[in-house]
């Protein structure tokens, strides 16, 4: 349901760097995102605030909201103290996405939906961190010159399927903190709908390194699953990233963190490759 405030605290460049600092307290988990291909459409301001629960704001640039459909790979997911399992930590995820900030402007993501091709993921992650994770049928392949084929259908939407063929292109320089490019893919937080309550949960990780991508197929049906109306137009914005390594920390109550106003030093290593 749409929110009835009307002047929320909308981020400063101070509080989106600051999103970049390591959280406070004890990890929860870790994880590995590879080949994330990162594709974003305008989407009018309004229809997106409407699907929002309350206390949530459409984060804009340039006064224009995105929603965004990123295929990737997950590597070596494994909790805190224990490895990781084979056949378990290794899936194949696609996700749709918004950008929000809370009344205290803290920026973060909606997210839509989260396809994944591992039921016990699925089911921890729903179970955990009230995320809206769905079960899907998913395959990839690579093709002699790199391209990345990614192909998902949701259980029990045969018709609904989805298709891309994408590749890195050349690597990009490091995106300021006021780009396009940084308000889109460099994310730190994540709100999520608890029973009877709004949760933020934080990740930490290098800046995203990013580079161009080759994109020889696309569609924007998973805009269609999720209950909006296609654009009939190809992506405002593509880029890739061929991963980073990342650090999820516990979910918390909205409202409760302050966030530091160290500036994240950044670093470029990253595998490329789950290992």
């Amino acid at each position: 349901m749409p929110t009835s405030e009307t002047n929320p605290r909308v981020p400063s460049v101070l509080q989106r760097l600051a999103a970049r600092a390591r959280p406070v307290g004890k990890p929860v988990m870790y994880q590995r995102w590879r080949d994330l291909l990162f594709l974003h459409w305008e989407y009018s301001v309004a229809a997106v605030q409407a699907t929002l629960p309350d206390g949530l704001f459409v984060d804009t640039f340039g006064g224009k909201a995105y929603l965004g459909i990123v295929p990737f790979f997950m590597c070596n997911i494994r909790p805190r103290c224990l490895p990781a399992v084979p056949g378990i930590s290794n899936f194949m995820e696609m996700n749709l996405r918004t950008y929000v900030y809370d009344r205290h402007g803290v920026p973060g993501v909606w997210f839509y939906s989260l396809d994944a091709n591992q039921p016990f993921a699925v089911a921890l992650a729903r179970r955990f961190f009230h995320l809206p994770y769905e079960h899907a049928k998913m395959k990839s392949s690579r093709t002699p010159t790199g391209a990345i084929r990614y192909e998902s259908v949701r259980t029990g939407r045969p018709d609904q399927g989805c298709f891309f063929e994408y590749a890195p292109g050349d690597a990009l320089p490091e995106s300021p903190p006021e780009s396009l490019e940084s308000f889109l893919v460099e994310r730190y937080r994540l709100y999520s709908r608890a029973p009877n309550a709004l949760r933020r949960g934080a990740v930490f990780h290098q800046p995203y390194p990013l580079c161009r991508a080759k994109v020889t197929a696309w569609d924007e049906r998973l805009l269609t699953l999720n209950g909006f109306s296609p654009t009939g137009r190809p992506p405002d914005h593509i880029i890739m990233s061929r991963g980073v390594d990342v650090t999820v920390f516990p979910l918390e109550a909205v409202g409760s963190e302050k966030l530091s106003q160290t500036v994240y030093t950044t670093s470029k290593n990253s595998a490329d490759i789950c290992q």
